[in-house]
């Protein structure tokens, strides 16, 4: 086999493959052997009439396409192996000559993965950014630790303060028509949480049990359904049930019911010594985030569209895990977000791009530097995954191995070891 690659604008090229004439009649044939197993021709069973007489009836070129299918795969494969170069989308294929006794020739006009025009890299600085823990930090996880320990109790008479939990019927209306998802029964509303359209919680305040009150908002400009967008709106709410958070106090007890502490002032070192660990981490983050952004806005690519759309498939995807991971999918949202899947594609554009451009920079970083990942590595991370999921090790790498003979956990090894170098290699 035989294969030319001609580059052309856009990132497009194609590439001319000639296959042999020896392979071309070895297609041909298995296309035969295929499909005289499914003709009648009288006085031959089904699989058993000679090539001869069906080609005569026939033609040979009633197997081409056949053939084709059998050739097509494997010679392109091959070619694109021989040439070298990274397709990023479906060619397209055209026939050049196919004839019995004579070599197959087809174009394939392919996309390919552009290349990148690095510019500074190295020597890059970040801005600083504070990290370090105040005692009001800590201060405001007790508060949250506080808070999730709290008891809720049933007021019977008292009305709604903010903080409290409110058990709640509403029905909306626009123009004095209903709109679509805008009731509900038993709903728990949390006053203050600004959950809720602006200005609708805080209407509620001073309502009792049992009793009902119109609330007048207006839906944001920016609100994520077109009809609603911008419109006032009236809710006929109810209140059901009232609860009010009992929060214990902030003492040697709390921290001996809460913790594996006896006082509160360990509790207190052992939620810093969290906080400062965790600093640490964003603060690595951080500065390998800002690193990776100056990097990919000083490179130069040119970006296939293809690319755009396969990276905001991927975010749809991982958006859609999220949603059934809350019991929801993305019918279900469209219904209630007024959006749909055009609208949701256009709204991930631009993080798309962006994925896509930092990737192709980091890759491409990776390359010059030549930053490669070796075996032990591979064998490391496998390791890490295993005691991560609490899985055997052999288990893992038979996941890997079943995907993509781990060239993906080698890409990503790969990417990680190039962050890295970017900031060992920033001021």
């Amino acid at each position: 086999m035989k294969a030319t690659w001609e580059k052309l604008e856009n990132n497009q090229g194609v590439l001319t493959i000639e296959v042999e004439e020896e392979q071309v009649e070895n297609a041909i044939e298995m296309a035969f052997v295929k499909v005289s197993k499914k003709v009648n021709i009288p006085g031959f069973r089904k699989g058993k009439v000679p090539r001869k007489v069906f080609e005569a009836r026939f033609g040979v070129e009633s197997l081409y396409q056949d053939a084709l299918d059998i050739i097509l795969p494997e010679a392109y494969s091959q070619a694109v192996d021989e040439t070298g170069i990274y397709p990023v989308d479906r060619p397209e294929v055209d026939i050049q000559q196919m004839e019995k006794g004579q070599p197959l020739i087809f174009k394939a006009t392919v996309t390919v993965k552009p290349e990148v025009t690095l510019g500074d890299y190295k020597g890059l600085t970040v801005e600083e950014k504070d990290f370090s823990i105040t005692d009001e930090k800590v201060e405001e996880e007790l508060v949250k630790m506080q808070d999730r320990a709290a008891e809720l109790n049933v007021i019977e008479d008292g009305e709604l303060e903010k903080g409290d939990i409110s058990i709640i019927n509403f029905d909306g209306y626009v123009d004095g028509e209903a709109f679509e998802g805008g009731k509900a029964e038993n709903y728990q509303l949390e006053i203050g949480s600004n959950t809720f359209i602006p200005g609708f919680e805080d209407q509620m305040v001073g309502m009792k049990k049992d009793e009902e009150r119109d609330v007048n908002v207006t839906f944001p400009e920016e609100y994520h359904s077109a009809e609603l967008a911008g419109k006032p709106a009236v809710f006929k709410v109810k209140v059901n049930e009232i609860k009010r958070k009992s929060v214990p106090a902030l003492d040697d007890e709390f921290a001996k019911d809460v913790s594996e502490f006896d006082t509160l002032d360990e509790l207190k070192q052992d939620i810093k010594n969290k906080l400062e660990e965790q600093g640490k981490k964003d603060e690595e983050n951080y500065q390998k985030e800002a690193l990776i952004e100056q990097a990919t806005k000083n490179a130069t690519v040119e970006l296939p569209e293809v690319m755009i759309e396969n990276e905001i498939s991927n975010m749809l995807q991982e958006f859609e895990q999220r949603l059934s991971m809350q019991g929801l999918n993305l019918e279900l949202y469209y219904q209630f977000s007024g959006l749909d899947e055009e609208k949701m594609r256009d709204q991930f554009r631009s993080d798309a791009e962006m994925r896509v451009r930092t990737t192709l920079t980091i890759e491409t970083i990776g390359k010059v530097e030549n930053i490669e990942v070796t075996s032990e590595e591979i064998d490391q991370e496998i390791e890490n995954l295993a005691a991560l999921y609490n899985r055997n090790a052999d288990e893992i790498r038979q996941i890997f191995g079943a995907r993509d003979g781990f060239e993906g956990l080698k890409n990503d090894l790969m990417i990680r070891k190039t962050i890295d170098f970017l900031v060992e290699n920033s001021k």
